[in-house]
């Protein structure tokens, strides 16, 4: 006999639904929140392109969780609304040259400094365009059950291997709040095991640096060799341009090939090259460099490289063609040879870098030759010799830019520093 079904009444629908509502917003995830603040910013271009300070104003939006809970792991973006800054009506910046990176300041609860970054990407931007920063993303680890605030604080611009630094010059109001719950405590004790395995990564990887130093040299003997690979080494230079001073580190190696007595040299800068912040015509950048002697002998042998063949676009690289030259020795026994003063001749401007150390790269045996280098300077260079491998070190936040000189010879750092930040009355929001 088969059972009637009963009619569910309207109420006890509406009642189910609104439960299964409740159950639905019960596990949901917590929404993410946005809001924007600004705040007076003051923006110091790179050391040495003869700006002032500028000031204006930075609007900025955070997104984060508006909940979460203790051991979570949450992701913050840092949107700019607005820079504190302008393209100045000088040089247009070319497709993907600008990279933003600051800190945001978490506080309440627990207190943290978030490193965010952004990618480097941008349009081109035209002279007298606004200037347009990628969004940065950072990580905050929560620690602590409460309200955690969070504040942004300075940033930095990179654009054409030059920092732009800058800071807020008055108190920044928080933009977003995260509420954290309390959880069940394990994940922070398992997320800082990484931390802690991670930290002898650093001593592993400093020891091939230690075993590379210590490496010897590559020495001539009699055994008939007449190629000699010397040892890549970090030379930090002061640089002294026609308008101003700047600190660079390049990385060198001086290889050598025998010649009856005589070596002839190739001087080579090694790392990757940094991009060119303004149009050079071929012909235009020609280096030279003293190699320093020690050991058994004295003096300098000067190599020369030739003038770029091309013309260099802005945003492309710029590399220092392999310099050459001829070391006719003036001592018999072991002798070294270490990267020296190198001059950068460029549109008609002179710059010059001097070490503040230097390292030997190669070690020969030699033998004194009529009128050698001993005591002296051994003339050589060719303006012919070498190719075009290796180049400026890149620019970033591991390394120093090698020879980041080139970027002020005749004021081409004056027109990048203008390009990445001048003056722009920023609307103050109430």
């Amino acid at each position: 006999m088969s059972k009637r079904r009963r009619a569910v009444p309207d109420r006890v629908r509406v009642a189910l639904a609104l439960c299964g509502a409740g159950v639905l917003i019960g596990v949901a995830v917590a929404p993410a929140q946005a809001a924007e603040v600004s705040y007076a910013t003051h923006c110091v271009p790179p050391a040495g392109v003869g700006l002032d300070p500028v000031d204006g104003t930075t609007e900025v939006e955070i997104t984060a969780p508006a909940t979460a809970e203790v051991g979570d792991e949450v992701e913050v973006v840092w949107k700019f609304v607005q820079a504190a800054s302008k393209n100045p009506d000088l040089i247009d910046i070319g497709e993907n040259q600008v990279k933003p990176s600051g800190t945001l300041k978490a506080a309440g609860a627990q207190s943290a400094a978030v490193p965010m970054e952004g990618p480097q990407e941008n349009p081109p931007i035209p002279k007298g365009g606004d200037m347009v920063l990628s969004d940065m993303k950072g990580t905050l680890k929560l620690t602590t059950a409460g309200e955690v605030t969070l504040t942004p604080d300075a940033y930095t611009v990179t654009a054409y291997g030059t920092d732009t630094k800058c800071t807020p010059s008055e108190a920044v109001p928080a933009a977003a709040t995260i509420k954290v719950e309390a959880g069940d405590g394990s994940s922070p004790t398992t997320s800082d095991e990484p931390t802690d395995s991670a930290s002898p990564t650093p001593s592993a990887s400093d020891e091939p640096s230690e075993s590379a130093s210590s490496t010897p040299s590559a020495t001539a003997s009699d055994s008939g060799q007449t190629d000699f690979t010397g040892k890549v080494v970090d030379i930090p230079y002061t640089c002294k341009s026609p308008i101003g001073e700047q600190k660079a580190t390049s990385t060198i190696q001086i290889n050598a090939k025998k010649d009856g007595g005589n070596f002839a040299l190739t001087v080579q800068f090694k790392k990757s090259p940094m991009n060119s912040p303004a149009n050079i015509p071929k012909d235009s950048i020609k280096p030279s460099m003293q190699v320093v002697l020690g050991g058994a002998d004295e003096g300098s042998v000067r190599v020369e490289g030739p003038t770029n063949a091309e013309d260099i676009k802005a945003g492309d690289p710029i590399e220092i063609t392999d310099m050459t030259g001829t070391y006719k020795p003036g001592a018999t026994g072991e002798s070294t040879l270490s990267p020296g003063v190198l001059t950068i001749e460029a549109l008609g401007t002179t710059t010059t870098c001097t070490p503040d150390s230097t390292s030997v790269s190669l070690k020969l045996d030699t033998t004194a030759q009529e009128g050698g280098a001993s005591g002296g300077s051994s003339a050589g260079g060719s303006s012919t010799g070498g190719g075009t491998s290796g180049g400026l070190a890149a620019t970033g936040s591991e390394d120093h830019a090698a020879l980041k000189a080139l970027g002020l010879v005749a004021g081409t750092a004056v027109l990048l520093g203008a390009a990445v930040f001048t003056f722009m009355p920023g609307r103050r929001r109430v």
